[in-house]
């Protein structure tokens, strides 16, 4: 007997590391990392044990027995509890009590992190062995396998056992016949031999004395019969009471316990498994960890003993067997083994790359073939036979008809899945990648539980199905796949990701038929797959490796907005039906609730309209009084109905917005509205349940509102399509009633009515909107939200300017409408008066919304409009009479121009500079412009000479006119250039205009005279070349040279000398000859209406009519012709009258000139008065010509 650690074998490895086992005071979880590797020979195994869980205080030394110790005889402690043998010696059944076929389920609860991606599989270390030890053993193997992700749980499944459980109700009898056809024998239990109780509890024994201390045999009483207490243990019950009858929650939860003394992460080659154990270990010698074992001295250890012992010890780290041996009880001997030497025992040498082969092999079945996630798989292997076949007990129970509940993995496989999907959604940095993973994980899960029976794991798997969806942001990129079509089933997993070529795979793999699901058995038939022999298990590589078995996971990831929020309100509906459903209720849909006010419809009035507004507000407030009695549906407060309908609620309340905002952003206005109003009667419902509303909550509820005033505005600005959006509006899906009828059950939903009705009135659909943004902020600046959304109220208030400029801009152009209605005006009514008042406090309180956020840009639009809005004002105070004719200029209208003019100088301020937004600017610019250039000509027009001397209005008009003309901007390119350019010209011609007149009218003041002369000569030259480079105004370049011309006559007449009058006369043919630049604009205008009507008239006569608005010009023309031709024929006759009466000897030069001009003059004489217009234009354009300057280039310019 090796009792001396001086007997012990030497040569530990020096990777070999020790468990260190740290317990906190309830035995909790350890912090012990401990791996080792194997060498026998040239093979090198990979093992490495990581303890997750231990529930054993660490290891004491275990106690030698001296020779001839009887085992047979009891220990005085013998059964007692012991922490540190477990529940191997709560039992006299050994070192390892019988596996429960739960056990698995127990451990994936307590590691639920290392579920579904990390680990390969979860089971009880017997489990594990009788796996490897298949190619070995004759005896039969029962395992469930089930499916979470990349991970197989096994556990032990006693067919046997469940069906004399099942025999008294009456389940399964389908798997009872099917599987006495399977072994093809009358079933019946095999009861243990003596042989086999009597090596149990002298085991028992053995280890008890272990830990004695002082080694003696203490017998105890005859009374107790261990042996019957050994089969009273055997046939009692293994299956929790709670899948087989209806049980209360603690005994449910007892039988899924993880009961095993130590948890371990083993990593066996690639593999890895998180393995229960109950093996006792013990200290002493060199090593902190030995087991004991108890061998017959006359029986020698065979190769599946061998294993058990090896893979026992590689399992929990333990680098040293201690055999003790006996002879019919009696202690003989022990002997010291490293565990590394185990594989070379005599009589039991194996191979430990065999057995890692065996290993990979197995897995690579079982996860090439249990690929549906909840369904319960079946390995089976009869005593005796080298086949394993694997069933899907699930199909197999469906073809059965009879009812899912009846298989009992199907709870704990329906609250593991949703255990793991829960864990993941947990994790919010990486769970986007496992979406897919959740999905199916969740989908599984929900097709294994009846919803009457588990309404809250099923409404709350729904609730994370819909979470699933991100809704407020865009989806990645190759996030997932497009639709559930792209790739997989949504409950089942495929290889598909790493697939080899047929050609690069080994002859006798899988794909050649080394497992085969068709047999011309019938029975064997309805196996998912069979190894046709235990012996291909060895064969390296037989199967696919593990790592080219990955699941895809197909997860819908969808661009359209829409379809993702279908798929959430589906998830929602369905959740909210689980709820429901649990709720006791007489009635389906209850009554109005009495406290509940009913809005009254918009067309009552705005009082009905501020009656809702209010009850909405109500609604929204952040504090309300704590609920103590049931809902409207009966549901209590701070149920989980209640936790579960509140998310539920609020998640459709967030996709319809979603639907609504998208519907927005495609003109479909209708359409938005109805799924507006959704979102806020799901709201609505949310604070009908809900006691108080979190920050968030109305946060949301804001951005709900904003957006229903959005709509709104968008719907009164699009009026014309109102038969369209109506059809959009009351369309509804069945879903959507389906929501809406779960809503009613906890609220009337009018709450919000007013907000978001279809109205045909616009500006009922203006007020609304604004009312809607009026709520959104109250609620953004209550104190519970205040510091939350100072970027969402900056929105809002945006908004809100917006909205009262568009009402102001709607109540202005009504004022407009209602000055071209009238037919004389005479005094302004009060209803022009009160829609002046609404626009203009409008237009105020959306300036102080714009100045609240510092928006100077549309600060200074609302400022232009109010100046817009005075204009309309000064207007209205213009009276005419009944023949149209109108009076002189109101003080009224100066009063309302001016403050039209403070208004646009106020907007030009809030700008400050074009650069800061040139479009507004140049807008406020042109305003501003035309404002003064209105109030000038109205002022030089309609001059109020009763009340004020021409010599001041002729002061203003001068000002306003300066002043229009220093806001026309010549330089900048834009469409408005060419605009700027004609009002400038228009300008320096009017002021010509009044010069001129002043001119003519003065009398006394010569130096007054001269200036007048002067600023009309000037004004005159600016507006001819600014008329000359437009080129498409020649009647009022052809008017203000006429004008300048009839200027220069009239010089002439205050003129006695020859000299100095042919000097003017001179000068004024010399202006009238610039006349040609205008009747060459006018000719060729002529002459392209000319052809284009002699086509019309060859196609169509009846089109001539339509060539009428350009005839109506002729008539400017004409007028202007018949100025021009006894202008012409004066200058040309005085000219002559002056040059023939010099008396001076005329010059060649002069008497050519002279010979030109009377020329000129009878040729106008002579001219046909009655003469085509297009005619006389040529003739005119021919004389000029004559008397343009032979040196000249032919190009005009104006005269100084």
């Amino acid at each position: 007997m090796s009792s001396a650690p001086g007997n012990r074998e030497d040569g530990v490895p020096p990777d070999r590391g020790s468990e260190d086992v740290t317990l906190d005071d309830s035995g909790g979880d350890i912090a012990s990392t401990s791996g080792r590797q194997m060498c026998l020979g040239n093979n090198e195994i990979k093992s490495r044990a990581v303890v997750k869980y231990s529930a054993a205080p660490p290891p004491t030394t275990y106690a030698l027995l001296q020779e001839k110790t009887d085992l047979k005889l009891p220990p005085a402690n013998w059964l007692r509890e012991s922490p540190q043998l477990g529940p191997a010696g709560s039992t006299v059944l050994g070192s390892s009590s019988k596996s429960k076929p739960f056990s698995s389920f127990g451990m994936a609860y307590d590691f639920i992190d290392s579920i579904g991606d990390d680990v390969d599989v979860v089971s009880d270390s017997e489990n594990i062995k009788k796996l490897l030890k298949i190619p070995y053993s004759k005896s039969h193997v029962s395992m469930a396998v089930h499916r979470v992700g990349r991970t197989l749980l096994l556990d032990e499944l006693d067919i046997q056992e469940l069906f004399m459980r099942s025999s008294q109700t009456g389940d399964w009898t389908w798997l009872k016949e099917f599987y006495q056809r399977l072994i093809d024998q009358k079933w019946q239990r095999k009861k243990k031999s003596k042989e086999h109780w009597y090596q149990k509890a002298i085991l028992s024994k053995f280890l008890y004395y272990s830990i004695n201390g002082d080694g003696a045999a203490e017998p105890v009483p005859d009374s107790d019969n261990p042996d019957e207490g050994c089969g009273a243990e055997e046939f009692g019950p293994s299956w929790p009471a709670t899948f087989t009858s209806t049980a209360s929650d603690s005994e449910e939860s007892a039988g899924l316990r993880n009961d095993f003394v130590r948890n371990i992460l083993w990593t066996f080659e690639d593999i890895h498994m998180l393995v229960g154990s109950n093996m006792p270990i013990f200290g002493g010698g060199r090593y902190p960890a030995v087991s004991l074992r108890l061998r017959d001295n006359n029986k020698p250890i065979n190769i599946l003993t061998g294993i058990d012992y090896w893979l026992d010890n590689l399992m929990c780290n333990v680098p040293e067997l201690v055999m003790c041996f006996h002879v019919n009880g009696i202690v003989q001997k022990y002997e010291m083994i490293k565990t590394e030497d185990i594989p070379d025992l005599e009589n039991s040498t194996f191979s430990t790359r065999v057995v890692k082969d065996i290993a990979q092999n197995i897995l690579s079945f079982l996860k090439s073939n249990c690929t549906k996630e909840g369904h319960t798989y079946w390995l089976f292997k009869a005593s005796g036979s080298d086949i394993v076949k694997l069933y899907d007990l699930t199909t197999l129970c469906e073809e059965a008809a009879e009812e899912k509940c009846q298989n009992p993995f199907t709870l704990p496989v329906a609250v593991l899945l949703y255990k793991v999907a829960s864990n993941m959604m947990l994790k919010k940095s990486q769970n986007r990648k496992h979406y897919g993973t959740i999905r199916t994980l969740l989908l599984n899960c929900v097709k294994l539980l009846d919803q009457d029976r588990h309404p809250q794991i099923i409404a709350s798997a729904h609730y994370m199905l819909a979470e699933l969806f991100q809704l407020d942001e865009p989806p990645e990129e190759g996030a997932g796949g497009e639709s559930l079509r792209a790739g997989g089933s949504e409950d089942s997993y495929s290889d598909e990701e790493d697939e080899e070529d047929p050609e690069d795979l080994p002859e006798d793999s899988d794909e050649n038929g080394s497992f085969s699901t068709t047999l011309d058995s019938q029975d064997d038939s309805k196996a998912v797959a069979i190894i046709k022999s235990v012996g291909e298990l060895s064969v390296p590589e037989k199967y696919k490796s593990t790592h080219q078995i990955r699941p895809i996971y197909a997860f819908p990831v969808s661009q359209d907005k829409e379809e993702r929020c279908r798929h959430v309100l589906s998830y929602v509906l369905k959740g909210l039906k689980a709820v429901d459903g649990s709720i006791k209720k007489e009635s389906d849909l209850p009554a109005a609730d009495p406290n509940t006010p009913i809005p009254l419809k918009y067309e009552d009035g705005s009082k009905a309209v501020e009656k809702g507004i209010a009850l909405l507000l109500d609604r929204a407030g952040p504090f309300q009084e704590d609920r103590k009695h049931p809902t409207r549906s009966g549901m209590i407060p701070g149920s989980w109905q209640h936790r579960m309908k509140l998310q539920l609620f609020f998640k459709a309340s967030k996709a319809y917005y979603v639907l609504s905002d998208a519907a927005t952003n495609l003109l479909k206005y209708g359409r938005a509205l109805r799924y507006i109003k959704l979102a806020l009667q799901c709201h609505d419902a949310y604070c009908s349940v809900s006691s108080t509303l979190h920050s968030r909550v109305l946060l949301f509820h804001s951005q709900c509102l904003s957006l229903c005033g959005d709509i709104q505005l968008m719907l009164a600005q699009n009026a014309s399509n109102r038969a369209a959006y109506l059809e959009e509006y009351s369309y509804q899906t069945k879903e959507d009633q389906e929501v809406l009828h779960s809503l009613h059950r906890e609220s009337s939903c009018q709450a919000f009515n007013m907000a978001s009705d279809l109205a045909t009135d616009p500006e009922y659909q203006l007020f609304v909107s604004s009312k809607c943004y009026e709520a959104a902020y109250e609620l953004l600046t209550s104190g519970v939200v205040k510091e939350h959304g100072p970027e969402q109220l900056a929105q809002v208030l945006k908004r809100l300017g917006n909205i009262r400029n568009e009402i102001g801009v709607f109540y202005m152009n009504q004022a407009a409408a209602m000055q071209t209605e009238k037919e004389v005006k005479k005094s302004v009514s009060i209803a022009e008066q009160e829609i002046w008042k609404k626009s203009f406090s409008c237009f105020e309180k959306g300036m102080k919304d714009f100045e609240a956020i510092e928006d100077s840009t549309n600060t200074s639009l609302l400022l232009c409009n109010t100046g817009r809005l005075m204009r309309i004002c000064a207007q209205a105070h213009c009276a005419t009479s009944a023949d149209l004719s109108r009076g002189e200029f109101s003080p009224e209208e100066s009063l309302y121009y001016n403050k039209a003019i403070d208004y646009y100088l106020r907007a030009m301020r809030s700008l400050a500079t074009r650069g800061n937004h040139p479009a507004v600017w140049d807008s406020v610019n042109w305003e501003l412009s035309t404002t003064y250039f209105t109030l000038a000509t109205l002022l030089q027009d309609y001059a109020p000479l009763s009340r004020k001397a021409q010599e001041q209005i002729e002061r203003e008009v001068t000002e306003a006119m300066l002043k229009s003309l220093k806001y026309c901007d010549l330089q900048t390119e834009s469409a408005r250039q060419p605009l700027y350019q004609y009002r400038a010209a228009t300008i320096h011609h009017r002021l010509a205009s009044m010069y001129h007149s002043c001119f003519r009218n003065q009398v006394g003041d010569e130096h007054l005279r001269k200036q007048h002369r002067s600023l009309a000569e000037l004004h005159y030259s600016k507006a001819v070349l600014l008329f000359l480079s437009l080129k498409d105004a020649p009647c009022e370049l052809l008017r203000t040279l006429l004008e300048r011309v009839a200027f220069a006559e009239f010089t002439m007449a205050g003129q006695s000398s020859s000299g100095a009058k042919l000097k003017t006369l001179t000068g004024a043919l010399d202006i009238l000859t610039d006349t040609r630049h205008a009747f060459l604009l006018i000719h060729k205008e002529l002459l392209e209406d000319h052809t284009e009507v002699q086509t019309q008239t060859e196609i169509e006569p009846t089109a001539v009519a339509e060539a009428l608005p350009f005839w109506l010009n002729t008539i400017e023309v004409m007028k202007l012709i018949g100025v021009f031709e006894p202008s012409f024929s004066f200058l040309l006759l005085q000219l002559v009258k002056l040059m023939t009466a010099m008396k001076r000897k005329p010059s060649n030069k002069d008497e050519e000139l002279l010979k030109t001009y009377k020329n000129v003059y009878s040729k106008i004489l002579r001219a046909e008065k009655t003469a085509p217009l297009l005619s006389r234009i040529e003739l005119f354009l021919d004389l000029l010509q004559q008397l343009t300057p032979k040196t000249g280039s032919g190009d005009l310019g104006a005269s100084s």
